[in-house]
């Protein structure tokens, strides 16, 4: 890898980081002494860091690592003479982690433990969600441990990171083990926890946790209020997630909404419908949740009658409401409302990339009409593994099984 770096280094045009270049420093400083109100050595030497990181940075940002590789930016950075300092290295990882180089994010940390950096909290912090990032939890857990003190970020980066990476018995051990040193969690790291206890689905943890919540003083905002009804949910007590969402003070439209799915998850549609028409404010979310939820029961009139009523509010459908809704269609065979809903995708062009191909394939060939199916698959911008699975199985379904065949090879 280092020699690949060093080939590399050389083929990039150096003009390039002539900015970065000693003479240019070496002339300043000349400047400075016949001007002594001119910017000095040390002025010019944090100028050139800044443009240093900036280089780096827009490399993230552009995620274009494979023309110029941000590590080679760096190298020609120290060899004329630059210090990194912590931004530096949060912009190299965070540009790393859009490439996924592994062996170059482990260059990488080598130099942060050079340069001393290893014990900064920020630093640390972007080294541990690099290695998240590529799912090596065990590196990402070393950082951690190589931190002296690790303050309430980095220990919540840590749950967090065995979070997604569900293992949420390692992340509620952690969480233990970081109240006994006495660190105090805040909002962020309540929910990551909580969220733990959702993926462990042990309803007994899920209420421990709640209980901690309540004793610790912790302020429980609209996020923490959300991801607790969510775990109840999760650990299959829908009783508990709904008595919580009635306790809580913090209820905005995201909580409503997580209670509302929770609800037609759990097949209470009755409740769902309740809560729904309690709303004091709704979102494309909420409409969207229960027009599924009708669809997802054979309710398809309902799930139709409710997209109509969405259709003259203030919100507008979206792609999901009408992936939704399309379904219900065809599962309903209500092919004259279908046609309406494909005239509103058209009219309202909702349908450029060709994301609601299929859905509308499959709607026509379950309602009865195979030539327009056909016809929709032939203009189709893009032919993905869905549509063709949705005109194969409608020509199938209509007895036109050699021409299926015939798409199918």
């Amino acid at each position: 890898m280092r020699a690949c770096i060093q080939q590399r280094f050389h083929q990039l045009p150096h003009t390039r980081f002539s900015f970065l270049h000693p003479p240019r420093i070496h002339a300043y400083t000349v400047a400075n002494v016949e001007n002594p109100s001119a910017p000095s050595r040390e002025d010019y030497a944090y100028a050139n860091v800044f443009l240093w990181n900036t280089m780096i940075r827009k490399q993230a940002e552009n995620g274009d690592i494979t023309r110029d590789p941000p590590l080679l930016y760096y190298i020609q950075g120290l060899r004329t003479g630059l210090r990194p300092n912590g931004q530096t290295f949060m912009y190299l990882l965070k540009a790393l982690v859009c490439g996924k180089n592994v062996n170059e994010g482990e260059e990488v940390h080598a130099s942060v433990v050079r340069t001393g950096f290893a014990s900064s909290e920020f630093v640390s912090g972007a080294l541990l969600g690099f290695y998240v990032a590529n799912g090596f939890i065990g590196q990402a857990r070393q950082v951690f441990d190589e931190m002296p003190q690790p303050g309430l970020v980095l220990w919540t980066l840590m749950v967090l990171a065995y979070v997604c990476l569900t293992l949420p018995g390692e992340a509620l051990k952690l969480f233990r083990t970081m109240r006994r040193v006495g660190v105090m969690p805040d909002m962020v790291a309540v929910a990551t926890v909580v969220s733990a206890s959702g993926l462990l689905g042990d309803l007994g943890v899920a209420k421990t946790i709640h209980c901690f919540i309540e004793k610790s003083g912790v302020e429980v905002d609209a996020f923490v209020s959300s991801t607790l009804i969510n775990t109840y949910g999760e650990c299959g007590s829908l009783t508990d997630a709904y008595r919580f969402s009635l306790e809580t003070a913090m209820k905005n439209t995201v909580v409503w909404n997580t209670m509302i799915h929770q609800s037609l998850e759990h097949n209470n549609l009755e409740l769902g419908k309740q809560l729904f028409d309690s709303m004091p404010e709704r979102d494309v979310a909420s409409w969207n949740s229960m027009i599924r939820g009708f669809a997802n029961v054979g309710q398809y009139e309902e799930a139709l009658a409710l997209f109509h009523d969405m259709e003259i509010s203030v919100f507008r459908p979206n792609t999901l409401t009408l992936l939704s809704t399309l379904c219900a269609c065809a599962s309903h065979g209500a092919l004259e409302a279908g046609a309406w809903i494909h005239s509103y995708v058209n009219n309202n062009d909702l349908n450029r990339d060709g994301s609601l191909d299929s859905s509308l394939i499959d709607m026509y060939s379950k309602c009865g009409d195979i030539a327009k199916a056909i016809q929709i698959f032939e203009e189709s911008p893009r032919r993905d593994l869905f549509t063709w699975t949705s005109i194969i199985c409608g020509l199938e379904m209509h007895g036109h099984g050699k021409k299926a065949l015939c798409y199918f090879s």
